[in-house]
């Protein structure tokens, strides 16, 4: 079984436009709502993929409410931690080449209870729990240390941790040892504090996160494909994606995660894995998650042959 922690979780709605024209009335050619939040989403793709989850949301109000439904309606099982605010409420507007609009609210402050409460939820199921995903940004009222005691609380219950978050609160995390991060290129070149202009450029940050605490690196580089980086060796995974084929790129690096855990969670079996459900996720609309008939495993490539001089795509 694979516990996910989404302490921001929200309520997301995704338009698609034929062009966003600023200061226009739209008209949406197709919308849709889905539950939201980096771990939420992981639970999604797991659930798609056939997998056992469930999922940890503190959960406030209508948006909250709507949430849930919305979770059970997938099958997902759900560990809800009652909170005073309201879950926010996202909006993305999708463009027919594949550009992302987002507006992500800041979501609710969570008091000091509720923060407790969500801890002793996770402690709850994490026992019987393969892996424990932590993802997405923390809300107002947690501080950046919070990740690091859920990691040690994981742990504690004889869990391996898959966390996916950036800023401070990945810095700190890193000294409860997650058994691996998942950074994007950008989140990469923020916890190293210098620009990535190649693929060896990422190599080496994720190197350094391991030096810091992490047990492996899986680094999603978008268009540039996706790199695993552990003790056992450094991997390099690619898909071909035919042109004009990417909707939305929303939630295919939660995709990417809950494919490589629900694989294993290590080698290259694994990031083949993660691959195979980003290319398929960014084919979808909105935030969807594929499911196995939307794999292709074919387009994906995966090698010890890393491409170090490859410049990243801005």
């Amino acid at each position: 079984m694979i516990l996910t922690v989404t302490p921001n979780p929200s309520l997301d709605r995704t338009y698609e436009v034929p062009a966003l024209e600023r200061g226009e009335v739209l008209r949406a050619t197709g919308e849709r709502m889905d539950p939201g939040g980096k771990g939420v989403n992981v639970s999604r793709a797991v659930a798609a993929a056939g997998h056992r989850t469930l999922a940890v949301v503190p959960l406030g109000g209508a948006p909250g409410a709507l949430v849930a439904d919305l979770l059970a309606q997938q099958g997902i099982d759900v560990s809800p931690v009652t909170i005073s605010g309201h879950t926010r409420s996202n909006i993305a507007v999708a463009e027919p080449d594949g550009t992302l609009t987002k507006i992500n609210a800041p979501g609710p402050s969570l008091t000091h209870g509720e923060s407790e409460a969500l801890l002793a939820a996770v402690g709850a199921h994490a026992a019987g729990a393969a892996w424990v995903a932590c993802c997405g940004s923390l809300p107002r009222g947690l501080a950046p240390t919070w990740y690091a005691d859920l990691v040690t609380r994981a742990h504690g219950h004889g869990s391996r941790v898959a966390l996916d978050t950036s800023g401070p609160s990945l810095l700190v995390a890193l000294r409860g040892r997650p058994d691996v991060v998942k950074p994007n290129a950008e989140e990469l070149a923020e916890a190293v504090g210098r620009p990535l202009a190649t693929v060896g450029d990422a190599v080496k940050a994720a190197e350094e996160l391991r030096a810091a605490g992490a047990g492996a690196v899986l680094a999603s580089l978008g268009v540039d494909g996706q790199l695993l980086v552990s003790a056992a060796g450094v991997w390099y995974g690619n898909a071909t994606v035919a042109a004009g084929a990417v909707r939305s790129n929303v939630g295919a690096g939660d995709a990417s995660l809950a494919g490589f855990l629900a694989a294993g969670g290590e080698g290259p079996e694994a990031l083949a894995a993660a691959v195979a459900h980003g290319a398929a996720a960014v084919q979808l609309p909105g935030s969807e998650m594929p499911t196995p008939a939307d794999l292709d495993p074919a387009a994906v490539t995966v090698t010890t042959d890393v491409p170090l001089d490859r410049a990243l795509t801005e």
